[in-house]
């Protein structure tokens, strides 16, 4: 079950009570709106979300966590309010901008570059799919938002400006023309200076996005003056009808102006562009939008991602290996801590995302509002039986080396009654991620270490003890003989613990010794429980080879 097939939240007066109280992070950024529309001298029509979006390289994970969150945070909003207030969610495509750069991510970059400073919507698409290269990055985008079952409005900067539906306020624009200049020249450096406009007038006669000084405006044509870059010629161009694109600071607070905009996030880069727009925004008679500034994505090397670079993850990528819901839930967390946005962060976000949603069909109404499953399935999270985690998986799939999730499925159905692919189609799912994420991220790295003679000798006394077991041996028996085992070594006793019987406990390099040897990887979940869904005679015959250093070579 993806978000998309959750059914409609039902809104009760206890659900809206307990929504006052909750102290998660989208209920918080709600009752700014909610404190917003009480403040106003008359209750609004509707209340206005956005989100924006500028296609100058393929959409990327922080794009679709932007509307994630803001669809949390919608939701949440119909709680407060107990629905009484109409909400549109707008995700707005910055695609009139010039091409400033070719990214580095698409095919045909050579002919892409003929075509610097045209509008995006100009720009051939290098991919040969759609009429532009910012129509192939709309067509993606919403494709993904699709996916996701996200409810949303989706419009075109270019389409919009053309329409003539910024018309009015870009007049009002040309009026406090002096006022926004005031505004933004101090926050350029002084080469910027001289050539900034908040209108960036598209050539009559090379269609390019232009960025020149404005010599003169004539407020009763509703226009600008300028010279034309190629020809020398003054210009009188109307500011109205897509003759001009606004700046985007500018253009940001044209749109929430425009567009009656309530709430809008983004991150903390823009806190500075955040202030100048609302500044603008209040020029234009508008109120700026609530919202809040969320933290950045990094890759791998700990560098922000970058629609233009490629770097980081795609969507498509994460969907690869994992379900829509993890990445939803990956979105939900900490949304103002910096977080590394690679692939080695899946398989933490698949089994949280299992381990909240086992944990709340047992929670009160309170606690329900602040587990993230609420949140990621707006308020109707599903009930789904996850009787094996998605990190036991990959240790069964690099154990065995599978390269078919037939094979995990032969030792899941020997561990759990009554367990098929058709019963649990989730697990079936999950063990298909397993493998390709096993084969495309873990065999490569598979490092297996040779165990010295002390090592050794730990790992024969834990093939004799697992020996004395029944075949069926649950996963807290084998934990046991495990720890039994561990504790036997001083190498691997921890002194600092003690059990109940006021023996010392087991270190974590016990556990951290089987991984490194058996496994070739630095960890995983607990051993007792691999050795039950693997099989004790498997994991006995893994551990001869590791003895006989066969796993080594």
């Amino acid at each position: 079950m993806s978000p998309s097939d959750a059914p409609p939240i039902e809104i009760t007066p206890e659900l809206a009570d307990s929504a006052q109280r909750s102290k998660a992070w989208p209920f918080e950024e709600a009752r700014k709106i909610v404190a917003r529309i009480g403040h106003a001298p008359a209750p609004p029509a509707e209340v206005v979300f956005e989100t924006g979006y500028g296609p100058s390289g393929l959409p990327h994970i922080g794009t679709f966590g932007e509307v994630a969150r803001t669809t949390m945070v919608r939701t949440a909003f119909r709680v407060l309010t107990v629905d009484a207030v109409p909400t549109r969610l707008i995700c707005f495509s910055d695609d009139m901008d010039g091409l400033r750069k070719v990214p580095d991510n698409v095919p045909n970059r050579e002919m892409m570059t003929g075509y610097l400073d045209q509008p995006l919507t100009s720009v051939p698409d290098p991919f040969g799919e759609h009429d532009s290269f910012g129509a192939h990055n709309n067509a993606r985008l919403r494709r993904f938002l699709d996916r996701f079952g996200f409810d949303y409005e989706f419009q075109s900067a270019t389409e919009t400006y053309r329409a003539g539906r910024f018309d009015a306020m870009l007049l009002k624009m040309l009026e406090a023309y002096d006022e926004v200049m005031a505004i933004m020249l101090p926050s350029l450096r002084e080469e910027r200076r001289e050539t900034y406009s908040p209108f960036l007038p598209l050539s009559p006669t090379t269609g390019a996005v232009l960025q020149v000084p404005i010599l003169e405006r004539k407020l009763d044509a509703g226009a600008i003056v300028y010279r034309d870059p190629e020809t020398g010629k003054l210009v009188e161009q109307p500011v109205t009808g897509g003759g001009v694109k606004c700046q985007w600071k500018a253009d940001w607070a044209l749109r929430w102006a425009a567009l009656g905009v309530d709430y809008e996030m983004s991150g903390k880069d823009l806190i500075d562009s955040v202030r100048l727009s609302n500044r603008i925004c209040k020029l234009l008679g508008g109120a700026p939008p609530e919202g809040f500034n969320y933290e950045l994505f990094l890759d791998e090397t700990g560098q922000k991602i970058s629609k233009s670079k490629g770097n980081g993850l795609t969507i498509e990528e994460w969907l690869t290996y994992a379900s829509p819901e993890s990445l939803s839930l990956f979105m939900f967390q900490k949304p103002k801590a910096a977080k590394r946005l690679y692939f080695d962060v899946i398989p933490r976000a698949v089994d949280e995302y299992f381990s909240f949603l086992g944990a709340f069909g047992r929670q009160e109404i309170d606690q329900r509002l602040g587990n993230p499953v609420w949140h990621v399935h707006a308020g109707t999270p599903p009930s789904i039986d996850m009787p094996i985690g998605f990190a036991m998986l990959l240790n069964l799939a690099a154990a065995s080396n599978a390269d078919d999730k037939d094979v995990l499925w032969g030792f899941i159905t020997r561990h759990v009654d009554g367990v098929t692919p058709e019963s649990h189609p989730k697990l079936d799912e999950l063990a298909g991620y397993a493998v390709r994420y096993y084969d495309d991220f873990v065999a490569p790295t598979k490092r297996f270490r040779e165990a010295d003679a002390e090592e050794r000798e730990a790992l024969l006394a834990l093939d004799e003890a697992l020996a004395g077991l029944p075949l069926d041996a649950d996963a807290a028996d084998c934990q046991n003989t495990i720890y039994e085992v561990g504790r036997s070594f001083v190498r691997f006793q921890d002194t600092k613990k003690t059990a109940p019987d006021g023996r010392p406990g087991v270190a974590l390099t016990w556990f951290a010794t089987l991984y490194e040897i058996l496994l070739g990887m630095e960890r995983g979940p607990r051993f007792g429980s691999f050795v039950a869904i693997y099989g004790i005679p498997e994991t006995r015959a893994l551990i001869a080879r590791a003895v006989a250093g066969e796993l080594v070579t």
